[in-house]
């Protein structure tokens, strides 16, 4: 007779091999990354030409929100086909949920707040300490503790947020709405965070359109509590000096920069892993200013090409970093005993 022991002692047992991305994986996961934070880019110039014809703020989110998820419905029953079982799992509703709360209602929501206390710059730039979150994570978690490229990395990219951002001119402070600030960056944070984690099994797709849709009735319920102000307005928008309908950019939003958004992001998430994403995804302040520039005219001065450079220098060496990076736990196998 053949027995077996399962203890995980390092004496009986034996790592095995964990496989890691190869050069081709990495290189879609950063092209995906990109076109994500280019989607990103666009809400913020996009949006901006709802709010000028009396849009609130919380309704242009709570729509782009919500029509992402509708737009992404059909798609995700498809990807559903076979896997609707995957729905009974309480594990399902936990990852959705939390991506839903943190990723798309906390990072939203908690952010307007903040604009409510604090100058836009300042603001933008708590909620994207978010990546700095993501590491100090995966140090406490998992124990990759940040070394030295990392560091520099991090310190690139915060010094380069600072001049894109140009948060050292006119600033305006609020205590509440630092705290408020810092929670947006948790929950760009759980972007990333939740978002790598595919133990769910659902299909990024899937993933993506629920917890837009919990996101949504999140941002919903804070408006009808008054937490969130709701306006809407029928008026024509100007966009790249030309006039246009106010669907027109109702559409982007929901199709761009949420439906392709957060879908390419979660992707993006699951090749890469929750640091290098989160970095990469920093590039979304960058074509958020190209995006100013082409529809609004907005031009972007010297400093912030500079802080554009050291953004991508700081993401850089973080991938650079990650390489030898070991993984979060070892895997083990069972080894049979002796026969009795």
């Amino acid at each position: 007779m053949t027995t077996t022991r399962t203890t995980l002692d390092p004496r009986t047992t034996r790592p095995r091999a964990v496989a890691r991305p190869g050069l081709r994986t990495v290189l879609a996961g950063l092209a995906v990354a990109i076109v994500s934070a280019a989607m990103f880019g666009t809400s913020g110039t996009v949006g901006k030409s709802l709010l000028l014809t009396g849009w609130s703020s919380g309704a242009a989110v709570a729509v782009r929100v919500g029509l992402g998820a509708l737009i992404l419905a059909g798609p995700a029953a498809i990807a559903m086909r076979g896997r609707w079982h995957l729905l009974r799992r309480p594990v399902t509703w936990i990852h959705t949920g939390l991506f839903g709360l943190l990723a798309v209602a906390t990072a939203q929501l908690f952010y307007f707040l903040a604009v409510e206390r604090l100058s836009v710059g300042v603001a933008l730039m708590l909620e994207y300490l978010g990546p700095i979150l993501v590491v100090g994570w995966l140090w406490a978690r998992h124990g990759q503790r940040p070394r030295a490229l990392t560091v520099g990395g991090v310190s690139l990219a915060v010094i380069g947020l600072l001049l894109v951002l140009d948060v050292l001119g006119d600033v305006q402070l609020s205590t509440v709405g630092v705290v408020w600030g810092l929670v947006a960056a948790v929950g760009l944070a759980g972007f990333f965070i939740v978002g790598s984690d595919d133990s769910s099994g659902l299909p990024p797709t899937a993933f993506a359109a629920l917890g837009m849709a919990i996101g949504a009735a999140v941002l919903g319920l804070a408006g009808l509590i008054g937490v969130l102000p709701m306006s809407v307005s029928t008026q024509s928008v100007t966009l790249a000096g030309a006039t246009a309908p106010w669907w027109l950019p109702v559409a982007w939003l929901g199709l761009v920069a949420a439906a392709g958004a957060y879908l390419t992001g979660i992707i993006a998430a699951r090749m890469l892993g929750a640091k290098v994403a989160s970095f990469v995804g920093l590039a979304e302040v960058m074509f958020a200013v190209l995006f100013a520039w082409l529809l609004l005219g907005e031009m972007p001065a010297p400093v912030q090409l500079l802080g554009g450079a050291l953004i991508v220098a700081g993401v850089a060496a973080v991938k650079a970093d990650e390489r030898d990076d070991e993984p979060p736990a070892a895997t083990y196998e069972v080894e049979p005993l002796p026969e009795a």
